[in-house]
């Protein structure tokens, strides 16, 4: 199950800003269907100094970020959707410019004129993390490391009764980071799926005491997937850990994925006039 996930789960990008490597997250979709990227909002503040060009990047979210008052709120929002763009228009192999970045009921972001596409975005403290998938739903979460999440106080909130049993005989801190790996997990799936916190996270499981990747567990601690799910968490930064949910939708991930291929044509022809009126923007 493992190896099998590994081979359908792109690894996370460390992202250093506009520069990229934006050539790791094309290989990563047309390899296996989805990509993913972390970056921190600092590497970002560069570009969101250079207002220049960062009207026409933005789009829709520039009055948003024009009527933010708190310079730091200010900035690590842009720094978030600047990440979201790049790591599309790296994906789709256009500008990030010419991306309609907009969100649906929740806040969850889309591009439009991209059904096949679907988007994640997440953060927490200075971190930023993207995921991107073409072959279904893809979740992304983010914790620290240090992040003390209690066994007793959250078990029954958090875990499935096979969770629990397994939790409970671990040390305390095998124990603190097993609930902290479920926690990303369980945030990741639940994203994925739309539901955020309001789906039942004792509901559905994930195998403990590993690090790598995983499959859905039944809260008796059966398989309840047979391959359509794939997960992963990742340590980066030294700091962090990242999960990964992505949902395969049995589509060929072989698939030309560039933006004049995938999108419809009268909107791309639409789009294409906008952004000639705008300042030209640099391919990543």
């Amino acid at each position: 199950m493992e190896a099998e996930a590994a081979r359908r789960i792109t690894a996370p990008v460390h992202a250093t800003g506009p520069a990229g490597p934006w050539h790791e997250v094309r290989e990563g979709l047309a390899r296996r269907g989805n990509a993913s990227v972390f970056t921190t909002w600092g590497e970002w503040l560069p570009a969101v100094l250079a207002d220049p060009v960062l009207r026409p990047l933005l789009g829709r979210d520039w009055p948003r970020y024009r009527q933010t008052a708190d310079p730091v709120l200010r900035y690590r929002f842009v720094a978030s959707r600047l990440a979201v763009k790049y790591t599309a228009a790296a994906a789709l192999g256009t500008s990030p410019a010419q991306l309609d970045l907009a969100y649906k009921i929740g806040g969850r972001p889309y591009l439009r004129g991209f059904d096949q596409i679907d988007l994640s975005l997440t953060h927490t403290d200075d971190l930023i993390a993207v995921g991107i998938s073409r072959t279904g739903r893809i979740g992304i979460d983010t914790e620290p490391v240090d992040r003390r999440l209690s066994f007793d106080l959250l078990q029954d909130q958090v875990c499935t009764p096979a969770e629990r049993d397994t939790l409970a005989a671990l040390p305390e801190a095998e124990q603190t980071a097993g609930m902290l790996r479920l926690w990303t997990l369980k945030e990741a799936y639940t994203k994925a799926l739309g539901q955020g916190l309001r789906l039942d996270f004792s509901s559905f499981g994930f195998a403990t005491g590993s690090s790598g990747d995983t499959g859905l567990l039944a809260p008796d601690g059966t398989p309840a997937a047979h391959g359509e799910w794939v997960f992963g968490t990742y340590p980066v930064l030294g700091r962090y850990l990242v999960s990964i949910a992505c949902h395969d939708t049995g589509l060929d991930t072989s698939r030309d994925t560039a933006a004049a291929t995938m999108l419809d044509e009268g909107f791309m022809a639409m789009v294409s006039g906008l952004i000639r009126t705008e300042n030209p923007v640099p391919e990543p």
